[in-house]
């Protein structure tokens, strides 16, 4: 138990070190080659951008008028692809930014930039950190996501500190208890396969692969 909870506190302190976003284990940087959750999903740097509040409905019209409470994410990344379900009840901003940045190809040709093998994936990073905006968390202890915790497929925002939300996220690789600062918006639903694969893949200073990890287009249905 001890050990257990020493290793949790070197992760957790390593996250918050590591950069911008994502918490101290392993930083999930913000930048497109290497970040850390906080920026980059340990957290990568922090951007320098204005704070600015993404307003949606949780309910998504179709062009047929149907509401749709969901959407399916297909990342198609050069190691193959990851589908995930976004959790438009419990975090629509974050869907709704998260869906608007990949309809405008934000994402496509973008890199997993840090990978920890046992923790989590993490990307979103263009270069600058993020899309040039930040936004507010959305942690209700009350939602089905807040609840179950950080468990593996899990897709959340990596950010670096409180509501400085953009564009990077991290895709968890096994259960993990981290501390619930980061907004979960979805979970794998198929090629958690690809996404243990990309985990696996040789990296070097601060933790992004030695051969780039490609998302090559995120398609939203």
């Amino acid at each position: 138990m001890a050990k257990n909870i020493v290793l949790s506190l070197i992760i957790i302190g390593a996250i918050v070190a590591g950069g911008y976003y994502f918490f101290s284990m392993p930083s999930v940087d913000n930048a497109k080659n290497s970040q850390t959750l906080g920026e980059s999903v340990a957290m990568p740097p922090t951007p320098s951008v204005s704070a600015t509040i993404i307003t949606s409905n949780t309910n998504h019209s179709t062009s047929s008028g149907q509401v749709k409470k969901s959407h399916m994410i297909t990342i198609d990344t050069n190691y193959g692809k990851i589908v995930f379900e976004t959790y438009d009840s419990d975090a629509p901003n974050t869907v709704k930014n998260f869906v608007t940045l990949a309809e405008k190809k934000f994402y496509d040709g973008l890199i997993f930039h840090r990978v920890i093998k046992g923790f989590m994936i993490q990307g979103g990073d263009p270069g600058t950190g993020g899309p040039g905006y930040q936004f507010a968390d959305e942690l209700d202890p009350s939602t089905t996501s807040y609840k179950a915790g950080y468990k593996k497929g899990v897709v959340a925002m990596a950010n670096a500190g409180p509501n400085t939300n953009g564009s990077q996220f991290f895709i968890m690789t096994a259960d993990y208890p981290l501390p619930n600062n980061y907004t979960i918006f979805g979970k794998v639903i198929s090629g958690q396969d690809v996404v243990d694969k990309i985990a696996n893949v040789k990296t070097g200073q601060n933790d992004k692969p030695v051969s780039p990890v490609i998302m090559k287009t995120v398609i939203v249905k």
